[in-house]
């Protein structure tokens, strides 16, 4: 990586994407597929993925989507207040479930089905520790008594810390961090914790959502938070640490369902991602940690081998257009109208 105008990376993996289901499975699938070897696809369905059956028909689905390139999805398991443990090791033995996700109840888009309390999926999570399979946690609290840009770092200290405490060998992956209170935590801690970072949470802090008038295409759960914390994170994932690597946790919605009276949270940011994370690397003068933040972190800290293909990007004019079709509709892109610096170019 020693051209300033051109970078050569070990394909990168996404370790958080949400993926939809029917025709926008089959709309935004490639935008992940073209740029990513492998992803990590939330379970957040209506109904949710809760079993070994549920989670197969929708990895096929998914590889129908990505017809004609070598994409490769990582299903991961729903946890309810009952979900079962004999499910949850039948699934990993399988192959199946690489991960189960931890989303509180009502935290964010179809969580509705989510645990109301940890307690009551113990078992699963002692079944999970001994098997190695890790626990994806969206960490916030849905305590109404607590502001929503407090909801992280409340988490953490009601419910991360206990986590430890009672299941120090499970491996622990704390999603689209988007404080300090999150990124020191999590350098703190041992080696089987580890967080993923989104692209918008590096370049943009509250004020976007609303500069200007109120901007939907910019509100995502967890919701990005004061300039600080933006900083923060940023300083994690240049850092080099290898608890901090991708996860874009791009999530489409059509342009009505976010331009509504109670519009949906989610950012779509996977059509320029790597271009995105590109940009804030090339910002922080840290273009040489890049690959490992993309495409080394993620994959060692799952226990998967590094990917052996390279991709390129050019320093070269990537405009982003403001809206792309899908699926009878039209989604809005992360950068909508912006220019990128960094253009991804295909494979090396």
């Amino acid at each position: 990586m020693t051209d300033p105008k051109r970078l050569i990376l070990r394909r990168p993996d996404d370790w958080h994407v949400h993926l939809r289901d029917g025709a926008m499975l089959d709309a935004v699938t490639a935008y992940t597929a073209r740029q990513f070897r492998r992803a990590i696809v939330m379970p957040n369905l209506t109904p949710p993925i809760t079993t070994v059956a549920a989670a197969q028909a929708y990895r096929d689905r998914i590889r129908a989507a990505a017809a004609g390139t070598a994409f490769t999805p990582l299903m991961t398991l729903y946890l309810t207040d009952d979900a079962d443990p004999a499910e949850i090791e039948a699934g990993h033995a399988a192959g199946i479930f690489t991960a189960a996700k931890l989303y509180p109840a009502n935290a964010t888009t179809n969580s509705a089905h989510g645990v109301t309390d940890v307690r009551n999926i113990r078992a699963a999570l002692e079944t999970m520790q001994r098997i190695g399979m890790p626990l994806l946690i969206h960490g916030e609290v849905t305590d109404p008594d607590v502001d929503i840009f407090d909801r992280e770092k409340v988490f953490i200290d009601r419910v991360f810390t206990t986590l430890l405490r009672d299941f120090p060998a499970l491996k622990m992956v704390f999603e689209h961090i988007t404080t300090r209170d999150a990124a020191e935590f999590v350098a703190a801690t041992g080696p089987n914790v580890a967080a993923t970072i989104t692209p918008q949470h590096l370049h943009i802090n509250r004020n976007a959502i609303f500069a200007g008038g109120l901007r939907p295409h910019f509100y995502c759960l967890p919701v990005a938070k004061r300039e600080e914390h933006r900083l923060a994170v940023r300083r994690a994932a240049v850092s080099g640490s290898p608890k901090f690597f991708l996860g874009t946790d791009s999530a489409p919605h059509a342009v009505e369902r976010k331009e509504s009276g109670c519009g949906c949270a989610g950012i779509f940011n996977a059509p320029y991602a790597i271009e995105s994370y590109a940009a804030v690397f090339d910002e922080e003068g840290a273009l040489d940690r890049l690959e490992a933040f993309a495409s080394e972190h993620g994959a060692r800290f799952y226990g998967l081998p590094l990917n052996e293909d390279r991709i390129v990007l050019e320093r070269s004019p990537a405009p982003v257009p403001d809206s792309l079709p899908a699926a009878d509709t039209r989604l809005v892109p992360f950068h909508a109208g912006e220019t990128l610096a960094w253009r991804y170019v295909g494979p090396a």
